[in-house]
């Protein structure tokens, strides 16, 4: 079998679990965010506080990786998954400085949708990785991707309909430059939740 040869320790398993834990953490806290709405909210600061996090433990999974002979999973992929997950806590905290910058006065109906979308995504990216620890459930991690990637399209959906209103009855020129941005990074960011799900099933072809 691939995994004969699998040390013991699930150091890195750990290590991803928490940083999923953070994503999700992210994704909730930014929905929070966007429904109840307040440029001055402190959920934009603790959004700062888990990206720093997330960078930790970002350095904490290369440090170790750096120092591990023999690894669970590919090299490679170990590397690809712990960049994939930063990126996603990273792209959603850039949005919230970014609305809070452009000083936002009210959220649309439209882009609620989008980060109800990124917030099911990341969950889903949650279970998916989790499912890492045991080659018995490899399985599972295929049906979650299905669901990730479902999740992509549902975001590739709704952007093209916020962008369309975005220019329906002669807008504001600066707020569709603002809004356009903020649709397009929520919707970049469930792509990145995407690109999780493209790294695991490599993993599960290797290890099938």
């Amino acid at each position: 079998m691939a995994f004969s040869l699998m040390p013991k320790e699930d150091v890195f398993f750990t290590l991803f679990d928490q940083q999923t834990d953070l994503v999700c953490e992210t994704a909730s806290t930014f929905l929070d965010l966007v429904k109840n709405w307040d440029s001055k909210s402190p959920k934009i600061a603790k959004l700062q506080d888990l990206e720093h996090e997330a960078d930790i433990g970002t350095h904490e999974l290369f440090s170790k990786l750096n120092r591990t002979f023999v690894t669970p999973i590919d090299r490679e992929d170990i590397h690809e998954l712990t960049n994939e997950l930063d990126d996603i806590i990273d792209l959603i905290q850039s949005i919230a400085s970014r609305m809070s910058l452009y000083k936002i006065h009210s959220i649309p109906k439209e882009l609620i949708d989008l980060v109800e979308v990124l917030e099911e995504s990341a969950r889903a990216v949650k279970k998916a990785v989790s499912s890492l620890r045991d080659m018995k459930r490899f399985s599972r991690i295929l049906d979650y991707c299905i669901e990730i990637n479902r999740l992509e399209n549902s975001g590739d959906h709704l952007l093209a309909i916020a962008l369309g209103k975005l220019f329906q009855n002669n807008p504001e020129p600066m707020e569709v430059i603002k809004f356009k941005e903020i649709y397009e990074v929520t919707e970049r960011a469930i792509d990145k939740c995407e690109d999780v799900a493209k790294t695991l099933e490599t993993i599960v072809v290797k290890h099938s």
